[in-house]
């Protein structure tokens, strides 16, 4: 894996991470003029740049009004409308082996931080074209701030990479996530402590799903075959219902979160 790191310059947490990460010495580090969600193509930049990178790594910050204090992971996208940044109805590439192993790390590096650690869903830009994650600071300008935070992010980063090994973690299983809120409480378990590894996951509010948002979900997955994980109290009847049909409809795999079996 050949990873870079990549925040904007106007980012106080990305900015935090990236100066936390200079110490460790380790990485490729790209950092750009623009606001971080809405650098379109920015990987087109970093080959003329000449890193050369297989995976990007968004450090950045997290903001939400009800200022949770949190470290977070997603993949980046939109699967409606594009209101911060990305493409209309697109999402990017990302490893649901990666993502795992490094919610997993992000785990172990942030006990007694004080620290929420979460998934988010997919959402908000960049998009490029390049197989990505974010990983964020939340949720305000206190956190952003803190030097402790964007310790545990780097040496988060740095582990990851040093210890990832596609083969090694090909006994997990990869899937797709399906309803529940912005925060996938049900998904962070089972990202931390079951068997399989979750790459994109689409919230119930993106609702009413439709036939192309699964096979962005499904194509946009480096690992190939996902299974579809279903939030099941996390959707409507009719929701569940129109989920499945499509399911069948593209001969996707599915299993209701309550069923996975934690490790």
């Amino acid at each position: 894996m050949k990873p870079a790191i990549i925040a904007s310059k106007k980012d106080k947490a990305g900015m935090n991470i990236v100066g936390e990460l200079e110490k460790l010495n380790s990485l490729p580090i790209y950092l750009t003029e623009k606001e971080i969600i809405y650098a379109e193509n920015i990987d087109e930049e970093i080959e003329k740049e000449q890193i050369e990178a297989d995976f990007v790594i968004f450090a950045s910050k997290h903001a939400s009004q009800q200022q949770r204090k949190t470290l977070s992971i997603h993949a980046p996208g939109n699967w409606k409308k594009a209101e911060l940044g990305g493409r209309e109805g697109q999402v990017c590439g990302t490893s649901a082996f990666f993502l795992k192993h490094l919610f997993q790390t992000l785990n172990e590096q942030a006990k007694n931080s004080g620290y929420e650690v979460t998934l988010e869903v997919t959402h908000h830009g960049p998009y490029i074209e390049k197989p990505c994650c974010f990983i964020e600071i939340g949720s305000s300008e206190e956190e952003w701030q803190d030097k402790q935070a964007g310790k545990v992010i780097a040496e988060t980063i740095k582990k990851s990479i040093e210890t990832f090994n596609r083969e090694k973690l090909g006994k997990w299983k990869v899937a797709i996530g399906i309803g529940g809120p912005h925060y996938c409480p049900n998904f962070n378990k089972i990202q931390l402590n079951s068997e399989y590894a979750l790459g994109h996951i689409i919230p119930q509010y993106a609702f009413p799903i439709t036939e192309e948002m699964l096979k962005e979900a499904v194509n946009k997955t480096e690992e190939q075959d996902p299974l579809a994980l279903m939030d099941w109290k996390g959707l409507k009847s009719r929701e569940r219902q129109e989920t499945i049909k499509l399911l069948n409809h593209l001969n996707v795999r599915y299993k209701r979160t309550s069923d996975v079996k934690k490790q």
